[in-house]
């Protein structure tokens, strides 16, 4: 087995099993334990760990990248809401803040290279500051951008920090050339044709209203939430906590570019 999935939401554990079924994600095993009880033995002859894996996103976007699933590398994203600007904003005293469970595991096993997301809230950065000191201290390179979906074709802003931390120092200065990627823009050269595509995406958006009376934009084809379907409860709960793809794969192809 190439890869590890770490999600302790039965919900989509079972869904990530049957993607892996469908060759959908890199082909592993899927542990539906709390990260606090993963000892790094458990790793042992993994390519890939991902970890917080939700619906299995960042192996589908590292595939998207041209990442092989035989290639090693870590991924984990961390729960948001600790930091989001909605909720109890306790921080770094929710219990819900697993960052030093992942950092434990990181500083045990020494992956090469490790992608992460968090929210980009004024909290999220103060979490990524411990993040990147944490890497650093760890002997890691760090990079880190705050993207936005919108700017990568998509009918929503969902506003995120991404980073990447690699073990060897030199290099991922190369990741912030032209400003491409810090400014929200697609790495590669799109056609003039690609290019509109992405844009008028957002004509086929459905917009909904809301309890606020404003109407939002959601991806074409969503299903409204409704009492006693609880199987939409959870694809709810998997998507809304799910990364971009496109976008990810755009960040992790511009890691590849500047890492061996």
């Amino acid at each position: 087995m190439n890869a590890y999935y770490n999600e302790n939401d039965e919900f989509a554990a079972a869904w990530l099993r049957n993607l892996i079924g469908a060759g959908l994600i890199a082909p592993g095993e899927v542990d539906a334990r709390s990260i606090v009880d993963v000892r790094p033995a458990d790793l042992v002859g993994f390519r890939q760990c991902h970890f917080f894996a939700g619906i299995g996103v960042w192996s589908y976007s590292m595939r998207l990248a041209g990442w092989p699933d035989t290639r090693a590398g870590w991924t984990g994203s961390c729960p948001c809401g600790p930091f989001s600007q909605i909720g109890r904003r306790e921080g770094f005293t929710d219990e819900r803040h697993l960052w030093p469970a992942f950092y434990h595991l990181i500083q045990q096993c020494e992956p090469r290279v490790v992608f992460g997301e968090q929210v980009a809230s004024q909290d999220g950065l103060a979490w990524l500051d411990v993040v990147q000191s944490d890497m650093e201290v760890a002997g890691y390179a760090f990079a880190a951008f705050d993207l936005s979906a919108a700017g990568f074709g998509a009918p929503h802003i969902r506003q995120r920090l991404y980073w990447m931390a690699h073990a060897e120092r030199a290099g991922l200065e190369g990741l912030r050339r032209d400003g491409d990627i810090a400014a929200g823009r697609p790495i590669e050269n799109r056609s003039a044709s690609e290019a509109g595509a992405a844009r008028t995406i957002w004509n086929d958006a459905d917009w909904i209203g809301c309890a606020d009376q404003r109407r939002r934009p959601i991806e074409p084809g969503t299903f409204p939430l409704a009492d006693g379907a609880p199987a939409r409860v959870g694809r709810l709960r998997a998507y809304g906590n799910a990364i971009v793809a496109p976008l990810a794969a755009e960040f992790i192809k511009a890691a590849m570019e500047v890492i061996p």
